[in-house]
């Protein structure tokens, strides 16, 4: 069974590009491109991972990491923050409000696959 990944992400050449990415290599996509789209998606449609920017539409990344957080079949969904962000303290401030992992945009695809499959078993991704 192909590794589910929901990405939560509004800017369309960054949904583009992740989505070609992990298509590409074996994954199974959805997507949303607000926070609460996001966290509604996941809660119907439990992923294995989700990737999340911080700066959304109607909720930003932080308050949708904290809101998976408080669902409990999503309690151990790891949570990637995929974002722009990158000023000393984001890091950690993404890490605080539930997320798993950071990556920085843009995103290297030449890396960016080896950095995500760290939270999968290795079994699921083939890897």
């Amino acid at each position: 069974m192909k590794p589910r990944v929901l990405i939560i992400e509004d800017n369309e050449q960054n949904l583009y590009l992740l989505t070609f990415l992990l298509t590409m290599n074996g994954y199974a996509v959805d997507s949303a491109n607000d926070g609460r789209a996001g966290i509604e998606k996941a809660r119907t449609n439990v992923p294995d991972l989700i990737l999340l920017d911080i700066q959304l539409p109607i909720m930003d990344g932080y308050a949708v990491a904290r809101a998976i957080r408080q669902v409990s079949v999503l309690a151990a969904v790891p949570i990637i923050a995929v974002t722009s962000y990158a000023m000393p303290g984001d890091k950690e401030k993404a890490l605080e409000s539930g997320c798993t992992g950071y990556i920085e945009k843009p995103i290297n695809p030449e890396t960016f696959l080896s950095q995500i499959a760290v939270y999968f078993p290795s079994d699921e991704t083939g890897r």
